[in-house]
Formats: C-alpha cells, sequence, structure tokens
C-alpha cells in the first residue's frame, strides 16, 4: 500500500509546478508591462513640461518686450512733458507781458477819449453862442411851416379811414414826404396775371374803362377775396396778420385791359402787436 503512495506523490508535482511557472511568468510580463507604460508616461509628462517651459519663456520674453516699450514710452511721454512744460512757462510770460501792454493801450485810449472829450465840449461851448441857438430855431420854425403848407397844399381826397388818396405819381410823392405810410406802386398790364404788391397779390379780372370801374382778385396771406365792380381812386382796405392799421390799396388809372395805382402801409405796423387780424372790406 505504501508503495503504491510513493509511486503516485510525484504526479501531483508536475502541474504545481508548471502553475507555478506560469504565476512567474504572468507577474514577469505584468512588470514588464506597467514598467513600459511608466516609461511612456514619464516621456509624456516630460515633453509637457518642456512645452510648458517653451511657452512661460516666451510669456516672460513678451513681458520683458512689453516692459521694454513701456519703459520707453514713458521716457517719451517725460521728453514731452518736460518740453510743454518749459513752453507752458514761456507762454505763460508772453501773456503777461501782452496783458500789460493792453493795459497800457487802454489807459492810453482812456486819456485819449478824455482829452478828446473835454476839447469837443469846450469847442461846441465856446460856438454855442445865443445867435447860433435863434438861427437853429429859425430853420426849425421853417421847416415847420414848410411841412404844414406841404400839408395845405395836399388838396386830395379823403377816405373813410382818414388817409389822403393820391391820384397819380406826382401826388403819391408828396404823401411819401409826409412820412406816415410807405407807397408800393405797380400797373397790372393784363387779365388774369396776378401781380405781387407788398403784401398783396393783385389779379385784374375786368374793366369797364368807359365807366372808369374795374373787377380785381386779391389774395392776402393765402386768402382770396374778390372786389367787383369798383371805381377809381376807391380805396380797398385789407388787413394783415399781426397789423394795427389795415393796409390801402387804390386803382388811380384805368386802361384797356389794365389798371395802375398803389399799395399804401402803415408804418406803425413794424412795431409789434399782441392781437392779429386779417379780413378784406
Amino acid at each position: 500500500m505504501s508503495e503504491i503512495i510513493e509511486r503516485e506523490s510525484p504526479s501531483w508535482h508536475l502541474p504545481a509546478m508548471i502553475v507555478l511557472g506560469l504565476i512567474a511568468i504572468g507577474g514577469l510580463w505584468f512588470g514588464w508591462n506597467a514598467s513600459s507604460k511608466l516609461d511612456s508616461t514619464q516621456q509624456a509628462m516630460t515633453a509637457q513640461i518642456k512645452t510648458s517651459e517653451q511657452a512661460v519663456q516666451q510669456d516672460v520674453s513678451s513681458l520683458k518686450d512689453r516692459l521694454a516699450q513701456d519703459e520707453k514710452a514713458n521716457a517719451d511721454l517725460q521728453g514731452d512733458l518736460t518740453v510743454v512744460t518749459k513752453k507752458l512757462k514761456i507762454t505763460q510770460g508772453q501773456l503777461k507781458n501782452a496783458r500789460e501792454e493792453a493795459t497800457k493801450l487802454n489807459d492810453a485810449t482812456t486819456q485819449k477819449l478824455t482829452a478828446l472829450d473835454t476839447s469837443v465840449h469846450t469847442e461846441l461851448a465856446t460856438k454855442a453862442t445865443s445867435d447860433d441857438v435863434k438861427t437853429v430855431d429859425t430853420k426849425v420854425g421853417g421847416v415847420q411851416t414848410d411841412l404844414n403848407s406841404t400839408k395845405e397844399d395836399l388838396k386830395m381826397a379823403r377816405s373813410e379811414m382818414g388817409t389822403l388818396i393820391a391820384r397819380n405819381h406826382d401826388e403819391i410823392d408828396q404823401l411819401r414826404r409826409l412820412g406816415e405810410r410807405e407807397y408800393v406802386e405797380f400797373k397790372v398790364d393784363a387779365k388774369n396775371k396776378p401781380v405781387k404788391v407788398g403784401n398783396v397779390t393783385v389779379e385784374l379780372k375786368s374793366v369797364n374803362e368807359k365807366n372808369n370801374r374795374f373787377t380785381v382778385a386779391m389774395t392776402v396771406e393765402d386768402k382770396k377775396f374778390e372786389k367787383k365792380n369798383r371805381a377809381m381812386n376807391e380805396p380797398i382796405f385789407f388787413y394783415t396778420s399781426g397789423a394795427r392799421f389795415p393796409e390801402e390799396m387804390v386803382i388811380n388809372k384805368v386802361g384797356k385791359n389794365t389798371v395802375s395805382g398803389y399799395v399804401s402801409i402803415p408804418k406803425a405796423n413794424s412795431q409789434p402787436q399782441a392781437t392779429t387780424s386779417s379780413s378784406g372790406n
């Protein structure tokens, strides 16, 4: 029985040795594989570190260049500031001198004006004798007399508004000399052809030359109205916006398909007014 056991025992050792051998081989392979991966990882890490170092060196170099440029720009600015400061000091000095010269000129001008004013007053006081004053009063009286005579010589008809009606160019000139109104003369040479006269547009519609009558259309500030069968030298009154007094149109000459006359404008209308009106009589 013991002999049988001794013969069977060596058969278990061989498989065990084989298994142990395989395990040893597997351990060696695993160790070699891990070592290879470690080497690869180390190489990759080394490459990354080199890349990072290069990038850092480039950044540092770029920062150094920018710092150098900034330092140069700063030096240039300091130089410019120095130049400007020197020029500003010069300009301030020139400005001070200019102000002093202007003050001197103003003082000199004031003295000259004072001397001139004194001289003029002295000369006027010397010349303004009682005889001169009497002469001036006589001239003023003469002008007033001439004006009154002119008014008396104006034997013209008056409208219901109290205005004098001129019948021709000479009488219009006489009215102009009174200075109360402005006169704009005009002529319409054909029918249905509007003519702008001062603040009004006049358009001839028809003429009765035998009876000295006419019909016209008038446009004042975009408002059109018609005056039918009006007589020569009959004033037509109309208002413009903001006017105190009416303007006046007079036709003092009638011909074949033609009329002529004037528009008179009160000078008082040039003064600003608070109220406005617009109508045609």
